[in-house]
């Protein structure tokens, strides 16, 4: 067992300033846990103080039923790879991943078949004789990671580590650590402020903003049902469009008027509505930017809008558009779904038209900014 529970802690500097307020988490054994969040939200030095780098100024931090508060981190049980990588220039790639076993005094013989295992897991085995300058950004990462998985340790902490590394090597990079974790089989709690590395890699996810956990939650549950404006927005890609609108009902049903246009809320959401007896009131209205088509102009759910930006993603098109009191949006549409005459057509000043459906809406109070349903 490897579960990892911290309770009421919190990070107080000597300048009064509050890192972490009161962070209250239980991680199962074997579960991989990410927290993300804007710079300065606090998530590293949660993680930090996790791995006794940092000391906490309230609460307790468990491990597998441990408390830990005191312990210095190499009697936790815990394995860390850091942003930087922290690789030792004048050693080997074998010399890095092996200098924690040695200072275990472990016997050479399983030294080496610890290092070269992991190596070959990671697919490094033929850099083992390199020094960390011969190689690549990847490259180091995969050492980082190896000297931390020969440690067999209960939990592996990770701190961005994929944030120094192009696009395309962090994609892979992705993809391994998801086929690692399924090889180790242990506790891993994981930072990030990119939150398609959270969508993708974690089991749970842990918002975190201003040291305060905004909302936890699988994946789908953060994506479909965020608790407020701030998980909503930052929780996809684009981010969800905001705009302001009436709720109103009518015989039993509610409707939404934004900018002219009329709506039905309809299917779940309609019924999510009734049933917390949500009243009629002015609302933020959210809408993700895949959930928006184009329409016809002679719709009532139609909603007039000129074009201002058009960025070709390859597999889709981003339209940046604004409304006429100049709210702007965001469109994502397949260009599968469209012509190549509509697509040379949709050109800076283009008059258009939108519209969504009322199954795909998120509803969040005026005055609270959170979600009028969960």
């Amino acid at each position: 067992m490897a579960c990892v529970k911290l309770t009421d802690v919190k990070k107080v500097y000597d300048n009064n300033v509050t890192a972490v307020h009161d962070f209250n988490l239980e991680i199962k054994d074997k579960e991989f846990v990410v927290f993300v969040g804007p710079s300065g939200c606090g998530k590293s030095t949660t993680l930090r103080m996790i791995a006794g780098l940092e000391d906490i100024s309230g609460g307790t931090i468990e491990i597998d039923g441990v408390v830990v508060n005191d312990l210095q981190p190499k009697d936790r049980d815990i394995a860390m790879v850091f942003q930087n990588y922290a690789l030792y220039p004048h050693m080997t790639v074998y010399d890095n991943i092996a200098f924690s076993l040695r200072l275990q005094h472990m016997p050479e013989d399983q030294i080496y078949q610890k290092v070269t295992s992991a190596a070959e897991i990671l697919g490094i085995t033929e850099y083992l004789m390199r020094k960390p300058r011969a190689l690549s950004g990847g490259q180091r990462q995969r050492v980082a990671i190896g000297r931390a998985m020969v440690r067999n340790s209960k939990v592996f902490l990770m701190d961005e580590p994929l944030s120094n590394l192009d696009a395309k090597l962090r994609n892979q990079m992705r993809a391994e650590i998801i086929l690692l974790r399924q090889k180790l089989n242990t506790t891993f709690v994981y930072v990030t402020h990119d939150q398609t590395e959270a969508m993708t890699l974690g089991d749970r996810i842990v918002i975190m903003r201003d040291g305060i956990i905004e909302q936890v939650g699988t994946p789908t549950e953060v994506f479909e049902m965020p608790h407020n404006i701030f998980v909503a927005e930052f929780i996809g890609a684009p981010k969800m469009n905001m705009m302001t609108t009436k709720l109103v009902k009518e015989n039993g049903k509610y409707f939404v008027t934004p900018f002219g246009a009329k709506i039905e809320v309809d299917g779940k959401k309609g019924e999510e509505l009734a049933a917390k007896g949500v009243q009629p009131q002015e609302v933020f209205l959210g809408v993700r930017p895949e959930h928006i088509t184009l329409a016809d102009e002679n719709s009532p759910a139609a909603i007039p809008c000129t074009l201002e930006v058009n960025e070709m993603m390859g597999s889709e098109l981003h339209l940046h558009v604004y409304t006429e009191d100049e709210t702007r949006l965001i469109v994502r549409i397949p260009t599968i779904n469209l012509s190549h005459e509509m697509r040379n057509s949709l050109v800076y000043g283009k008059k258009m038209y939108i519209t969504f459906s009322g199954k795909v809406m998120h509803f969040f109070g005026k005055d609270t900014n959170e979600n009028l349903i969960y």
